[in-house]
């Protein structure tokens, strides 16, 4: 009985994560006795996680035990991941087990110990999983089940567990079992061991048709993602992301995923607020998990971090040039002493050249300057009287004249 077919790691070094279980047992299995044939090097790597006391390190005595019988190197890792997440002041079991096998996986590929590390998911585990979170309630980039890394391959992905158990059956092949399995009090076991086989009889191929609705999902994100990334702009220095804020939903939620960053630990609720600034007017603003806001801007939403100008006061220095290709031009000799560069201020105003006193507030909406950019710019000032608005605008009282001696670039 062939599960899959090794053709595709020809003569590659294939690392099994072996957890002493049926499933990871049938895998090591499947290249153990073909291994040759295709001129693979075997090994395998056992991560024990502290967790399940004495029948974890039985755990790991069986898989010492099965290979060296079998002569395949193995690696045991060690983590005691119940005093990683006290340290740490918290945090899910689950993902931090996952998270530390990941990171012993991406050990062996940094010290080229390997090239692929094999892992035993099945397709009862895509059913398993997309079950889990529809219920839970997913959008459609939670229907992609497995998780892509590089370096991970899962060549049991298309088989069912049914199959699997009857080759372990076959080949008389030793396992262990993990007592936690069975006890449905956990979400995951409740799922497999009541749920999928209820839809089992609904239709026999119900997991088949899961993965396969998964897969869909997954391409259709794919798809729109790309779509939606297309229409990002990225803004300046500082790296603002832009969205048109009158995209179809179905993009426009895409790309406010894109500009939040995939390691914004970002809710539903964030993406609501969002969504609510499409019918604001311009400057209203949300705050986003890890220091990130989203502010209604004209057409656009537009994503940036922090909301703090930059500019320190100092006192401004006559000789001082902004800019020694700037646009924009003053007589440094009608600047008044005790003016100072800063970043605008409450009451601040200005005389724009050739115009009439406006408060600063005005003249920038006037210009259509967003107070996202009004508290990034950097202003030459005396008082509250604005005399440069460096890059955008000089004051009536400081522009050329005839008898300019000395001009100064902003």
């Amino acid at each position: 009985m062939s599960l899959f077919d090794l053709e595709q790691y020809r003569g590659k070094r294939v690392c099994v994560a072996l957890s002493g279980g049926a499933d990871s047992v049938c895998l090591l299995h499947c290249f153990y006795t073909r291994m040759q044939n295709y001129g693979i090097s075997l090994s395998a790597i056992h991560v024990e996680h502290g967790i399940r006391g004495e029948e974890s390190l039985r755990d790991m005595r069986f898989c010492e035990t099965l290979c060296k019988e079998w002569g395949v190197p193995l690696k045991i890792v060690r983590v005691n991941v119940p005093a990683l997440i006290k340290e740490n002041g918290g945090g899910n079991l689950e993902s931090a087990a996952r998270l530390v096998r990941l990171n012993a996986f991406r050990e062996l590929i940094h010290h080229d110990e390997t090239d692929l590390v094999a892992t035993a998911h099945h397709l009862g585990d895509v059913a398993e999983t997309i079950l889990f979170r529809l219920a839970r309630g997913t959008s459609p980039a939670g229907m992609k089940a497995v998780q892509n890394f590089p370096f991970l391959v899962r060549p049991l992905l298309n088989v069912s567990r049914e199959d699997i158990l009857q080759y372990v059956c076959e080949n008389n092949l030793p396992h262990v079992e993990d007592s936690t399995n069975s006890d449905e009090h956990y979400t995951r076991n409740y799922i497999r061991h009541t749920v999928l086989p209820a839809f089992e009889k609904i239709h026999g191929n119900a997991q088949e048709h899961l993965a396969r609705f998964a897969a869909q999902c997954a391409r259709d994100d794919e798809f729109l993602t790309t779509l939606a990334q297309k229409e990002i702009k990225t803004l300046g220095a500082h790296g603002d992301k832009l969205v048109p804020a009158d995209l179809p939903e179905p993009l426009f939620s895409r790309a406010c995923l894109l500009c939040m960053g995939a390691k914004t630990d970002y809710t539903s609720t964030n993406l609501e607020e969002i969504s609510k600034l499409k019918t604001l007017q311009t400057g209203k603003k949300v705050c986003l998990p890890s220091g990130k806001f989203a502010a209604r801007e004209y057409g656009n939403i537009v994503f940036y971090d922090g909301d703090e100008g930059p500019v320190e006061e100092r006192p401004f220095a006559q000789e001082e040039h902004f800019s020694a290709h700037g646009n924009l031009r003053a007589d440094l000799d009608a600047f008044p002493a005790g003016c100072v560069v800063r970043a605008r201020r409450e009451g601040d105003f200005i005389v724009p050249y050739g115009g009439r006193k406006k408060s600063l507030k005005k003249f920038l909406t006037d210009r259509k300057i967003s107070a996202r950019l009004g508290r990034r710019l950097t202003l030459v000032a005396c008082g509250s009287e604005v005399l440069v608005v460096v890059g955008v605008e000089i004051s009536d009282k400081v522009k050329i004249t005839e008898n300019t001696i000395r001009i100064g670039y902003f």
